[in-house]
């Protein structure tokens, strides 16, 4: 039986780490101001979402999404020892491409160096919930025979799309730098346990304008005009969250969801030796695992360090601990995600 197996994983954040004293005091173009810019502190921080610090791209136009999307795929691809020629396949999840179109996936492929006619290019907008909606993807085209190495990566530039103001302070306190990667392919094996076990992707609508950002309407002409020193005009260039509502759809919507993982495959966590949560807060985490009785030590988190990175939280927060000798090759994971959409999903594979 043909089973999808994780053969390489890989991450990359940025070398400027913006911790929360520091992030009040920053303007748009990321330079420490005299006069304190936002109304927050760690305190506030820390409290609200678990954040300590978050990683920033150089604010000189130097570094787009796709550089990070290949740092953490050449890593994936060194830890798998698969030469980038041998990709035939790439998907790329991410909410902040580096143009609108082409999708950032061709640019990827062309930084990797694969300029092959047989590698296709699927680019996923599916926000927090992009990696386990990709995984899925991957998986049915490998267990078909569609393709042999599909690369997956999740991968995130959005500090330069926050609002670094108090009336933004909700959403910019939140976001980070960074991206992950898989590199995946075909084994052949018996074991239903083995590779890739379980995915399970899911959506809502109706949740569409609790976290969204317009930027580019294709209803008006131009897609995007305002007033930059209008206030109630320039709110359309910023991400909006209703954080209360967000809040509570994404616990209650990844509980059940991991509750389904686990009750629709016949493991328990005694199966499991790792949850890996999508890192979008750490008080949705903790109470996520309360809820559902996951135990505390198997619950890997890295939002205090990187803040939510959106769709590379879940490869770049196993990557981290693989990195620190906590995570091994062979540990049986369940991932857990929410994000804009709504949208949500869980996965059980083998590391």
């Amino acid at each position: 039986m043909i089973r999808t197996q994780v053969l390489g994983i890989g991450s990359y954040v940025p070398e400027r780490e913006i911790n929360n004293d520091e992030l009040r005091f920053l303007n748009e173009k990321h330079e420490v101001c005299e006069q304190q810019q936002i109304d927050t502190n760690d305190d506030w921080i820390q409290a609200r979402t678990g954040i300590r610090a978050r990683r920033y791209v150089p604010s000189d136009e130097s570094v787009a999404n796709s550089d990070l999307a290949a740092k953490a795929a050449t890593s994936a691809l060194g830890n798998a020892d698969v030469a980038p020629s041998e990709v035939d396949c790439i998907i790329y999840a991410t909410l902040s491409p580096d143009v609108m179109f082409p999708g950032s996936g061709v640019l990827l492929q062309h930084k990797l160096g694969i300029n092959q006619h047989e590698c296709a290019c699927y680019d996923i907008r599916q926000q927090c919930s992009g990696f386990v909606y990709g995984l899925q993807m991957a998986d049915a085209f490998i267990r078909t025979g569609m393709y042999k190495r599909v690369l997956l990566v999740g991968s995130e530039l959005q500090s330069h799309s926050l609002e670094f103001a108090t009336r933004g302070r909700d959403v910019t306190v939140i976001f980070g730098d960074g991206a992950g990667a898989f590199l995946l392919g075909p084994k052949d094996t018996g074991d239903e346990r083995d590779g890739v076990i379980y995915t399970r992707c899911q959506a809502d609508g109706a949740g569409a304008w609790e976290l969204y950002l317009k930027l580019f309407e294709t209803r008006r002409a131009p897609y995007f005009n305002y007033d930059a020193s209008d206030p109630e005009q320039n709110i359309d260039k910023y991400p909006q969250m209703h954080g209360k509502r967000v809040f509570l759809q994404a616990v209650r919507n990844m509980v059940i969801s991991t509750n389904t993982a686990l009750k629709e495959t016949g493991m328990n966590w005694n199966d499991i030796d790792w949850f890996v949560p999508h890192q979008a807060n750490l008080r949705i985490n903790q109470k996520v695992a309360e809820v559902a009785e996951i135990p505390d030590h198997k619950v890997l988190n890295t939002i205090e360090f990187y803040g939510n990175t959106t769709a590379a939280t879940v490869p770049l927060t196993i990557d981290h601990w693989y990195k620190e000798g906590r995570a091994k090759k062979g540990d049986m994971i369940l991932a857990t995600v929410f994000g804009s959409g709504f949208t949500w999903g869980s996965a059980i594979f083998r590391l």
